[in-house]
């Protein structure tokens, strides 16, 4: 059973932060486009957004399981680590691109300034993601 578990959380946290190198090559386009295109570009970050939420559910959930299962406690720095840089981060989506796409979305707005502060988001973003990444994978003795 925990190998399993370990299995779906590390193909969760694959799919967490994967899809978000696909946005990479889109920012380059997204001030030029138009019409269609434009809606294409902006459906595609909403929906990586959904599906990193969704598959971080799964991760935490697992992750959870793992600790419990494992016998970790809470207190194990790399795991307490990682949840106040997880809180950090939920904090830190919940504010950083669902409001920025809605207002592309809208007509008579700075595209130049919306795209580079979704830039900053994606890059940053996926910074957090790499930390906790590496706290999961290195298990660094904090203190």
């Amino acid at each position: 059973m925990y190998t399993w578990l370990v299995f779906i959380h590390v193909v969760s946290a694959m799919v967490s932060i994967g899809p978000f190198f696909v946005l990479m090559p889109m920012l380059r386009k997204l001030p030029a486009a138009e019409g269609d295109r434009l809606e294409a570009y902006l459906d595609s970050f909403t929906f990586v957004v959904r599906l990193s939420k969704h598959t971080g559910h799964v991760l935490v959930a697992s992750g959870l399981l793992l600790m419990w299962i494992g016998g970790y406690p809470w207190t194990t720095p790399w795991i307490f680590g990682t949840f106040v840089v997880l809180f950090a981060s939920l904090l830190f989506m919940a504010r950083a691109f669902s409001p920025t796409i809605r207002r592309l979305r809208q007509p008579g707005h700075d595209r130049t300034a919306l795209v580079r502060k979704l830039s900053r988001s994606l890059y940053l973003y996926l910074f957090v993601l790499f930390v906790m990444l590496g706290l999961m994978v290195m298990k660094p003795a904090l203190w």
